[in-house]
C-alpha cells in the first residue's frame, strides 16, 4: 500500500522502445519506489512530437511498446498510474499558463535543449521543441508531484519546473509543491560516445533476445589502445567494463585486475557481460511475452490509468483557475 506523502511523476517520450540506459537511469528506481510512493508514469506522446512530429505512426506504436516495457520491468498498474499524456488536455492548458512565466532566452540557454538541438543538427528551433521544459513542468505539476526519478540530463528541466511553480505560487496562491529530482546512474553507449541512446543507435533494448545482446556486444567499442589480447588494458575507459560494474558488480574488481594485467581478452570480457545482461533481461522477456498475448488487458490498464490521471488533472485545474481568479463558472 502506498502510504508515503511524497508523490512521484516520471515518464518517457514514446519515440521507440526503451533500453538498458532507461532501466539503469530511472526504471529500476521506479519499480522500487512504487511500493511506498503514489506514482504517476506518463507516456509522453505529445513531447515525442517535439522531434518526431512527422512520424505519428511511430509515436502511436511506441505508446503500446513502451507500456509493454514498463510492465516487463515490473511496473505494477495496481500500484502505479500509467497514462497517456495527450489524453489529458488539462496538461496542455497548464503548459500554456506556465509559458507566461518563462522567457524565450531562458529556454534557449537550457543546457539539455542546447545539447539535443546540437546533436540533432537543429539550427532553428520549433516552438514546441524549445518549450519542452514548460510542457514537462506541467506534467509534474498537474498531479502535484514532489519527486521526479529521471536521468541527469533532466536536471535543468526539473529546475525550470521548480521556478515555474514557485512563480505561480508567488503570483496567485500556493497550489503547487516544488518538485525535486532523483537521478539514477548513467549508462554509456556501445560506441563509447556519450550515453546509451535510441537516437544514437548505441543501445541494447529491454526486449533484446540473447542473440541480439551478443551481436550488439560483439560490435561494442573497447579500450582503443589494446591491440593484442596480452596487452595491459585500461578498463576505466572501456564501455564494456562499465557494464560489468552495473550488471556483474561482485566480479567487477576481478575483471578490472584481469584486464589491467592482460589476462582476459575483450571477447571473453564481452561474453561475461552479455551473460549478466541476459540474466537481467530474461524475466523481462517472460513478462513482456505474457502481456503481448493480452492486448485488451493492457489497453484497459491504460484506459483506467488515464481516467484516474484525468480526474486528478481536472481537480488541479479548478484550483489553478480559482487561484488566478478566472474560474468564471464550471462547465
Amino acid at each position: 500500500m502506498n502510504t508515503n506523502q511524497e508523490l512521484i511523476l516520471t515518464g518517457d517520450r514514446t519515440t521507440g522502445q526503451l533500453h538498458l540506459g532507461h532501466y539503469v537511469g530511472s526504471l529500476r528506481s521506479r519499480v522500487e519506489l512504487q511500493e511506498t510512493y503514489k506514482t504517476y508514469i506518463l507516456l509522453a506522446d505529445v513531447q515525442a512530437l517535439t522531434t518526431h512530429y512527422d512520424q505519428p505512426e511511430l509515436i502511436a506504436n511506441s505508446v503500446h511498446q513502451v507500456t509493454l516495457d514498463y510492465l516487463a520491468v515490473g511496473i505494477d498498474p495496481n500500484k502505479t498510474t500509467l497514462f497517456i499524456q495527450s489524453m489529458i488536455p488539462e496538461i496542455a492548458e497548464l503548459t500554456v499558463i506556465f509559458s507566461m512565466f518563462v522567457t524565450v532566452n531562458t529556454l534557449r540557454h537550457n543546457p539539455t535543449i542546447k545539447t539535443e538541438a546540437r546533436d540533432r543538427g537543429y539550427t532553428d528551433l520549433y516552438y514546441g521543441f524549445l518549450g519542452y521544459p514548460v510542457s514537462q513542468a506541467a506534467d509534474i505539476a498537474f498531479c502535484k508531484a514532489t519527486l521526479v526519478p529521471a536521468g541527469e540530463d533532466q536536471i535543468p528541466h526539473v529546475e525550470t519546473a521548480r521556478k515555474l511553480v514557485r512563480r505561480f505560487n508567488e503570483l496567485y496562491a500556493p497550489v503547487f509543491p516544488e518538485p525535486r529530482i532523483l537521478t539514477g546512474e548513467r549508462l554509456g553507449g556501445l560506441d563509447g560516445i556519450g550515453k546509451m541512446s535510441k537516437s544514437m543507435g548505441n543501445a541494447i533494448s529491454l526486449n533484446a533476445t540473447p542473440d541480439d545482446v551478443k551481436a550488439k556486444l560483439t560490435k561494442a567499442k573497447t579500450d582503443p589502445a589494446r591491440i593484442h589480447r596480452s596487452d595491459p588494458g585500461h578498463p576505466d575507459i572501456c564501455p564494456v567494463y562499465a557494464y560489468h560494474q552495473l550488471f556483474r558488480s561482485i566480479y567487477a574488481d576481478d575483471i578490472h585486475a584481469s584486464c589491467s594485467q592482460g589476462k582476459i581478452g575483450c571477447t571473453d570480457c564481452k561474453q561475461l557481460a552479455g551473460g549478466a545482461i541476459n540474466e537481467l533481461l530474461e524475466p523481462f522477456r517472460e513478462r513482456r511475452n505474457y502481456y503481448e498475448q493480452r492486448e485488451n488487458e493492457v489497453k484497459e490498464m491504460l484506459i483506467e490509468g488515464t481516467r484516474q490521471a484525468r480526474n486528478t488533472a481536472k481537480e488541479t485545474m479548478l484550483e489553478v483557475r480559482e487561484a488566478m481568479g478566472i474560474r468564471y463558472f464550471d462547465v
